[in-house]
């Protein structure tokens, strides 16, 4: 074994008190005589010293709050002098480790104490794990005074060999606690001594990457934040010195939003905001991101055209040739657009614009199916009135601050769609489409046609409130017109604020009208030929309307003609086709194929679906407008046992009901009626609608069923001209229903000559066109006893063979 220290022997020794501070063995300190102990030690040690036997010896204890710790350092005083600062002083070194014992005494006024050198022994040779935890201190060490520029003392730590005295020299890092120098003092095994020196090195280093990452972020920030004020000074130099330039005066640049707010046209409550606002600017710091939000604030609250409005154009006459000449039928939503016009003219003559802080806006709904006009109707109204036109597209909207706006305390917050729209226009009397009011939808972020309650409310909409705004905007000059297709679904309580307008479908000599003037002009400029090159024969408009297009609208018969006219212009360039070229209503099955859609009447009589006893023709109303609808019935086999009422092609609980209803007066009545209905509760009945994927409900198809079960029992078929439509009561009276107007065009467009419905829906007749009704023998009825004398043919056969 190998020895590091002196050997284990009885000391005596005066005691040097270190306060708050330790000394290591190897480490050479200098100590202030000043300090009474301090003194009375070193005194001691001297007095004690022998001639010739060596250096005054002295032990070094901390003290920590009065208490020493339970091991010293043997010091050696090797020179007593004055300090750099002209005090008295000692320079003392350590020599090793004393475990301290009992007191005693000695000369002068010193702490003599008895002690026990500690030995301290290590194998040799050394491990491989202590060499490795040597490699591995000095290589901490040295990248930690490197860091400091101690390059001189590198080569020092490098040359020391023993472990104990390696693990000593860490009593000169200044980073280290008292209590971390005690602990090092206080471990006399060498090797855990600088494992514990070691682990204090590498924990500082991680400590001072850290710091050291810190601060240079830190600086990075503060230099950026230097830079970007400086640039900001010079941008602010230079564009003074352009204003200066250019003759203008300090508060001409775009950044003086007071002097933009002071300049502005704004109404008094909403300068007095943007005023505030400008005061919070002011204030707030060029860093700070609230300054950014109050000048999109002020930015959108300066673009809004508060005090901007467009004059209306008071000539009715000239309004009402604008909406004819752009849009054929549509006579409801012309009538009252020029009624608005007139009421508006009137009371601008009489200067009553404005009454009780509102003006006077309209809220419009139209409503009807696709393709109709609806959307485009719009624009027109917008051209009419000699106003701005916006559209604003609620389909699929789920959000109500699409509506209202965003909080400004949130990042990117932005004005509803409404406020959107009133910039776009650029005026606060424009016509504003609510397109496909219908389609608005519901989630956890609100319901936005609750946000349209105000909007929309004539009432209200004077202080309509944005969430992003916060000011009161009046939106009672705008004229609202809001479309949709289905009226179920928008909530009743908005639909009370709008005015309804139905869009019923056009009539053939409108579509035809429409074909001729708007649809076959744009399609022409679209497929590249000129007005003259393709000409199409009204016949054959009519034809495209008829048979090849069945809808409310004329969106599809628009598809037709592009799809002709592509054919004619592909066949041009092909050489197969010579223009100009006139389409015949011949020339159509060679172009776009056979006709879709042929009436029922110009069929083959032993084609036709009521060719057969208990088939008769109803009339429905759906979301494309209206449409008929075949009702079948058939009896069962006797011998089947299958008795009761089947229902068939997905049929809603109303419409179940009046089936049912049916069968019950047929039974009650069939004496009367001369069926033979006896042997009904034998056999079962069976009624089927045909489309079965298409949901169906509604009790307006009493009739229809009543009538083809008659015919299925008497054998007699409905006549192919006939259609039907009105609710039956189980006394057989014919009760009201819906829909009259797209019932009758349903059922002039499908080839029906004759229409039953209910006596108390004639005046709904008011509704349909002229013309429609002297091309239909339209049949009031109030007992469905008079429904089966106009459907049912006369009976070839008897009654009782029939059955």
């Amino acid at each position: 074994m190998a020895s590091e220290s002196m050997a284990s022997a009885p000391l005596t020794l005066p005691v040097l008190p270190l306060d708050d501070e330790v000394v290591l063995p190897g480490m050479v300190v200098p100590l202030d005589l000043s300090d009474n102990d301090v003194r009375a030690a070193v005194e001691a040690a001297q007095a004690a010293a022998r001639p010739g036997g060596g250096k005054p010896r002295v032990l070094l204890v901390p003290r920590v709050d009065g208490t020493y710790a339970g091991t010293g350092v043997l010091g050696t005083v090797e020179q007593v002098g004055r300090l750099s600062d002209g005090d008295p002083g000692a320079l003392v070194r350590g020599r090793g480790r004393v475990r301290i014992g009992a007191g005693t005494t000695g000369p002068g006024a010193a702490l003599w104490v008895e002690g026990t050198a500690v030995e301290e022994t290590l194998p040799d040779p050394l491990p491989g794990s202590v060499t490795e935890l040597v490699k591995e201190y000095k290589a901490l060490a040295t990248t930690w005074l490197k860091k400091r520029g101690a390059w001189q003392v590198v080569d020092r730590v490098q040359q020391i060999d023993g472990v104990g005295a390696l693990a000593d020299n860490s009593g000169y890092s200044p980073f280290l606690t008292v209590a971390q120098r005690i602990e090092l003092l206080e471990t006399a095994d060498p090797v855990a001594r600088l494992r514990l020196a070691t682990a204090q090195l590498r924990e500082h280093l991680a400590e001072q990457d850290v710091a050291e990452t810190i601060a240079k972020d830190v600086q990075e920030g503060v230099d950026k934040q230097q830079r970007e004020f400086l640039l900001r000074r010079q941008l602010e130099a230079v564009r003074k010195e352009l204003r200066e330039l250019n003759g203008e005066t300090e508060g001409d640049g775009s950044d003086d939003y007071r002097a933009r707010v002071e300049a502005a046209d704004l109404p008094g409550k909403v300068r007095e905001a943007a005023l505030k606002e400008v005061e919070k600017l002011e204030r707030s710091s060029d860093q700070s991101p609230e300054g950014s939000w109050i000048r999109t604030w002020l930015d959108t609250v300066l673009e809004l055209p508060w005090n901007e409005r467009t004059e209306d154009r008071y000539d009715i006459r000239g309004a009402r040739a604008v909406l004819d000449a752009e849009h054929a039928g549509l006579d409801d939503v012309k009538e009252r657009i020029t009624e608005y016009l007139a009421v508006r003219k009137r009371r601008a003559d009489r200067g009553l614009g404005v009454v009780g802080g509102r003006r006077g806006g309209a809220v419009l709904a139209l409503v009807g199916p696709p393709g109709v006009g609806k959307t485009s109707l719009g624009e027109s109204v917008a051209h009419a009135m000699g106003r701005e036109f916006v559209r604003v597209a609620l389909g699929g909207v789920r959000d109500e601050a699409e509506i209202r706006g965003h909080r400004r305390t949130y990042v990117g917050a932005l004005p509803g769609r409404i406020v959107r729209a009133i910039k776009e226009a650029g005026s606060m009397n424009p016509v504003v489409l609510l397109d496909e009011i219908d389609k608005v939808g519901s989630d956890f972020r609100g319901d936005p046609a609750a946000a349209l309650l105000e909007v929309l409310d004539p009432a209200q909409n004077h202080t309509f409130r944005d969430h992003y705004l916060e000011v009161e905007l009046d939106l009672s000059d705008v004229v609202f017109l809001a479309t949709a297709n289905v009226l179920e679904s928008i909530p009743e309580a908005l639909l009370d604020r709008m005015e309804l307008v139905r869009l019923d479908g056009y009539t053939e000599d409108e579509k035809v009208v429409i074909a001729r003037d708007h649809l076959l002009p744009r399609q022409l400029e679209r497929a590249g030929l000129e007005p003259g090159e393709v000409v199409l024969e009204e016949a054959s408009l009519r034809k495209l309307a008829g048979e090849y297009t069945r809808e409310a609208g004329v969106r599809t018969l628009e598809r037709s003609i592009s799809r002709l006219l592509r054919k004619v212009a592909a066949q041009h360039e092909l050489g197969d086709r010579e223009l100009p070229f006139t389409v015949r209503p011949e020339d159509l099955r060679e172009l776009i194929g056979r006709p879709h859609h042929v009436p029922e009447s110009a069929q083959d009589p032993a084609e036709r679906r009521t060719s057969v006893p208990g088939v008769a023709t109803g009339l429905a109303v759906t979301g494309a407008g209206g449409d008929v609808l075949f009702v079948e019935a058939s009896l069962a086999d006797p011998e089947t046992g299958a008795a009761g009422l089947t229902l068939t092609g997905q049929l809603g609980d109303v419409m179940k009901e009046s089936a049912q209803i049916a069968l019950s007066f047929l039974r009650s009545h069939g004496a009367e009626l001369e069926l033979p209905v006896t042997g009904l509760k034998d056999r079962g009945v069976h009624i089927h609608f045909p489309a079965g994927a298409v949901p169906k409900d509604g009790p307006s198809a009493g009739v229809t069923m009543t009538t083809a079960l008659a015919s299925l029992l008497s054998g007699r078929l409905v006549r192919t001209d006939v259609a039907m439509t009105g609710e039956v009561s189980l006394t057989g009276r014919v009760l009201p229903i819906g829909g009259v107007k797209q019932k009758l065009l349903a059922a002039h467009r499908a080839g029906i000559t004759t229409v039953v419905i209910p006596k108390r829906n004639e005046a709904d007749l008011d509704d349909v066109p002229a013309e429609i009704l002297e091309k239909l023998e339209v049949h009031p009825v109030t007992d469905v006893r008079q429904v089966l004398e106009i459907a049912l043919t006369p009976a070839e056969v008897p009654v009782g063979a029939a059955a």
